[in-house]
């Protein structure tokens, strides 16, 4: 489904199962990751969303810098991004545009752990792989396995259970849901669905990741004492988010769009215990919600299990 610069290659089935089982291993790392960002920004009481996407922005731009130009595969990606741009200018509006959404994402990601909303983003991820599925079929033609659709089933039972029992949705739930995949199309349509690109969407976030840097709690103009353990976990979060987003793009590049977007069931998951550790609370209705959702998770590891095994010649 990535788009390429020229013919695709023959492949056989055993070179899909590899490429498939990579895009599960670096989608499941970065979910891990996230959770762990999710965390510490919820950890940084004093520290405005702002101030630490913008330190997200600055050092994970600056850890895709010291990753993609010593990589023969990262330089392929930044010639490939320049030639498309260079050739059709226009598409480096589409970036910015781009660059925009994601920005929303990122800036969200940091403010909610800080502003009691990390189980209403956590939904929004549940929400996700279903936005994902849909997307996939209608932009893509993904195939579903049948443990794929009992596994979409499922999920749609715990996402209209929440729905109602809540009364609608919170609006990060939707920023998140209906946000990235738009992003995502808008990256594979375009040819931009590869790590160089994303930097270049950092590139175009920098200016404002800095202005919020400089002007923010702990910035140049606040002329208080320096957080020197806030800023170790800001900048943390900048790092492990350069390696986790990579992860990310990574596995959206390497997988079917419906098998990455169910793969996205890993990260809610561990975003809802980490809203709990935060000290917000669930009632015993969540069972409803976030059962089938688990099951859909079973659904999901048994498919993958299945492609995985080798086929009877």
């Amino acid at each position: 489904m990535t788009p390429h610069n020229g013919p695709a290659p023959a492949s056989s089935p055993a070179s899909h199962t590899h490429t498939a089982g990579r895009g599960v291993a670096v989608s499941v790392t970065g979910s891990v990751l996230f959770a762990v960002i999710f965390l510490i920004a919820g950890l940084l009481p004093g520290w405005g969303a702002e101030e630490i996407f913008g330190w997200r922005v600055v050092l994970t731009l600056v850890t895709l810098g010291c990753i993609l130009p010593f990589l023969s595969w990262g330089r392929a990606e930044i010639r490939a991004v320049a030639v498309r741009v260079r050739r059709r200018p226009a598409l480096a509006l589409l970036g910015v545009f781009a660059a925009g959404l994601v920005g929303v994402q990122l800036w969200l990601f940091m403010w909610a752990p800080l502003n009691e909303m990390a189980l209403s983003v956590s939904f929004g991820y549940f929400l996700l792989p279903l936005s994902m599925v849909v997307v996939g079929r209608l932009f893509f033609a993904d195939k579903l396995s049948t443990m794929r659709k009992l596994a979409v089933g499922a999920a749609a039972v715990g996402v209209a259970h929440e729905a109602f029992s809540a009364g609608g949705l919170a609006w990060p739930t939707l920023v998140v849901c209906l946000g990235y995949p738009v992003y995502f199309v808008l990256r594979r349509k375009i040819g931009f669905d590869n790590l160089a690109a994303f930097a270049g969407e950092l590139v175009v976030l920098l200016p404002l990741g800095v202005f919020f840097i400089v002007a923010g709690p702990h910035g140049l103009s606040s002329g208080g004492p320096v957080d020197t353990e806030g800023i170790w976990a800001a900048w943390s979060i900048g790092i492990l988010g350069g390696v986790a987003m990579a992860l990310y793009l990574l596995a959206s590049k390497w997988l079917p769009l419906s098998l990455f977007g169910l793969l996205g069931y890993v990260e809610p998951v561990l975003l809802v215990g980490v809203s709990v550790f935060l000290g917000e609370t669930l009632g015993w209705s969540a069972l409803l919600t976030y059962g089938p959702i688990l099951l859909a998770l079973v659904f999901l590891g048994v498919d993958s299990r299945r492609r995985a095994l080798p086929t009877k010649q």
